[in-house]
């Protein structure tokens, strides 16, 4: 039976640790807070907005929603969200997308300063995460990835890492991640040939490629740790979701895996105050 590498653990660690941050930080007349940017009510954004908001609490730290109803015009978006990022005492923002099609996402993207850039939004943040700055904030989902790694001592120096999936916001900064910890690394895709070999092959296999289940027993091999990102709902049992890794066919292999739910989703929140933290204590100076 594998070690099930639950996110819970890392989460109240890490929010443990923030709590003591958010309270020396207050100590010497600083407030960090994080601003969520929010077009719209769509159920996912909402869900996700709830747990930032009870993160938040839970450590101590500010937060402001600023919403804003689905068919806002794109002068006063852009408004908005020049504001929101002008707004000195908000030091990391959030802003959910997609948008509505109305609106020119890249533009608005770029208005975000990228100091404040908690979530990987803008071009100069992804750039500075592929040039290894560590000025720049990778996305929160990739990050969380990375630190369940770590917690669990799951070791990545000159180890085989595959990435299955290869979209911008896990899959390519993920891979910039793990080449930072020294690892070799190989990111495949649904064109791949010998895909499950290519896996299979792998000592850390972290799949993101959103399709449920799609990582069968044939991906994986014993000794191997898995991690999946994805969260998809369940095409067998509707109304329930699952990962990219069919877990039951995985499990009695694999020596670690992450669980869906329960595993790299509950670490993301606790990421996203994480970086406000760095982004606040760089902007004071402090970092």
């Amino acid at each position: 039976m594998a070690e099930r590498l639950a996110g819970k653990a890392v989460a109240d660690a890490m929010k443990d640790e923030l709590a003591n941050k958010v309270q020396e930080l207050k100590a010497k007349g600083i407030a960090p807070k994080l601003g969520i940017i929010r077009v719209g009510a769509r159920p996912d954004d909402l869900f996700y907005e709830g747990g930032a908001k009870k993160t938040c609490e839970v450590i101590g730290m500010e937060y402001e929603v600023f919403e804003y109803p689905a068919d806002v015009d794109q002068a006063t978006f852009e408004k908005a969200v020049t504001d929101v990022g002008a707004n000195k005492s908000v030091n990391g923002i959030l802003m959910f997308a997609p948008l509505p099609k109305h609106l020119d996402e890249a533009k608005i993207r770029s208005l975000i300063p990228v100091e404040k850039d908690v979530d990987c939004m803008t071009l100069g943040s992804a750039a500075k995460v592929f040039a290894d700055d560590l000025t720049g904030f990778p996305p929160c989902t990739p990050t969380a990835c990375m630190d369940i790694l770590k917690f669990y001592n799951v070791p990545l120096k000159g180890k085989k890492a595959v990435v299955l999936g290869r979209s911008l916001v896990v899959g390519k900064p993920l891979a910039m991640l793990l080449l930072r910890e020294h690892a070799t690394v190989t990111i495949c895709h649904s064109r791949t040939e010998n895909l499950p070999a290519v896996c299979a092959d792998a000592d850390v296999l972290i799949a993101a490629v959103g399709r449920a289940k799609m990582v069968k027993a044939d991906f994986v091999k014993p000794g191997q740790v898995v991690i999946d990102v994805g969260i998809n709902e369940d095409p067998d049992n509707p109304g329930k979701y699952v990962g990219d890794v069919d877990y039951a066919a995985t499990e009695p292999i694999v020596d670690k895996i992450t669980p869906v739910p329960g595993g790299v989703g509950s670490v993301t929140t606790v990421v996203l105050c994480k970086q406000t933290i760095q982004a606040c204590e760089m902007q004071n100076g402090l970092a």
